[in-house]
């Protein structure tokens, strides 16, 4: 899994470079294993539904995993389809409307295996996308193209649960920030992956200016979205609007110089190099580890 994920890793930055002619941004990297990717290296596309486009961090047609911005005008419209497992939509701009109602700028929206629905957008609208399995249409006239969600095909629709809404939408301006025992460092806690096969995390993190973390290595995958502020992981630094891909494996050291905002999709805990202490993305103590 580690050597696949490396791999398309690695094949996706190519086709960036060849697109954007961003070469030293893009392959320049100053520890293995840790991808950043600033928001005016990615490439906009247009997809198979009218009034939407992508901009991809990663994305795989064979598991349906995507990574990136999602845009929509006026008045687009996503045509019915099921989701087979997790996707998250962070809204910065506009909204989304389905039969449950509305999730607006500063939400995230969260649709788990079974959800079925058709969305609209009423207003222009851009959201940062985490796909994390594929998505089925009724029709191969539905996913003709760059399709919309990635891996996205054609199949029987099924709704075995219609009695439940198809999103989980949070507020986090809502949430309670949590103390943690990294100075400078707060978090609140999004999703746990509860209702889901997966142990993960997806969290929220404020980091204080000129904080740091002490050394970890992942033990999984793990994802960033910078929503405001600077973040750098291992001498890769990314602003606002910027994405960073962490592989297994890979040896992280993360820090602020002027303060941060962000979101982090944690796989598995992290392993810490030179002391015990509690997870920094929410996973449970485990025994001699805090």
């Amino acid at each position: 899994m580690y050597h696949m994920l490396q791999i398309k890793l690695n094949l996706w930055e190519a086709v960036m470079v060849a697109r954007s002619g961003a070469a030293g941004r893009v392959r320049t990297r100053r520890a293995a294993g840790v991808y950043g990717y600033a928001k005016q290296d990615l490439t906009w596309t247009d997809t198979d539904k009218p009034g939407m486009r992508l901009a991809a961090v990663r994305a795989s047609r064979e598991d349906g995993r995507f990574l990136g911005y999602l845009s929509f005008e006026s008045f687009a419209d996503t045509g019915l389809h099921q989701h087979l497992g997790p996707a998250f939509s962070y809204f910065l701009q506009g909204g989304l409307t389905d039969f449950q109602g509305t999730a607006r700028a500063g939400e995230m929206g969260i649709n788990l295996a079974g959800a079925t629905h058709a969305a609209i957008a009423y207003a222009p609208t851009l959201l940062a996308s985490r796909l994390e399995a594929p998505v089925i249409y009724p029709s191969e006239d539905s996913v003709k193209g760059e399709t919309l969600h990635a891996g996205a095909r054609a199949g029987t629709i099924v709704n075995a649960a219609p009695e439940l809404l198809p999103d989980i939408n949070v507020a986090l301006e809502t949430l309670a920030w949590e103390a943690t025992v990294f100075g400078g460092m707060q978090r609140r806690l999004v999703f746990d992956y509860a209702q889901t096969p997966f142990d993960r995390r997806n969290v929220q993190l404020r980091l204080l200016p000129a904080s740091k973390l002490p050394p970890f290595v992942t033990t999984a995958p793990l994802e960033f979205f910078v929503i405001g502020g600077d973040l750098t992981l291992s001498g890769e630094s990314q602003g606002a609007g910027g994405f960073f891909v962490v592989e297994a494996g890979a040896r992280v050291e993360m820090r602020s110089d002027y303060g941060c905002l962000c979101l982090a999709w944690s796989e598995g805990p992290v392993a810490w190099q030179d002391l015990a202490a509690p997870d920094p993305f929410a996973f449970a103590a485990r025994a001699g580890s805090d």
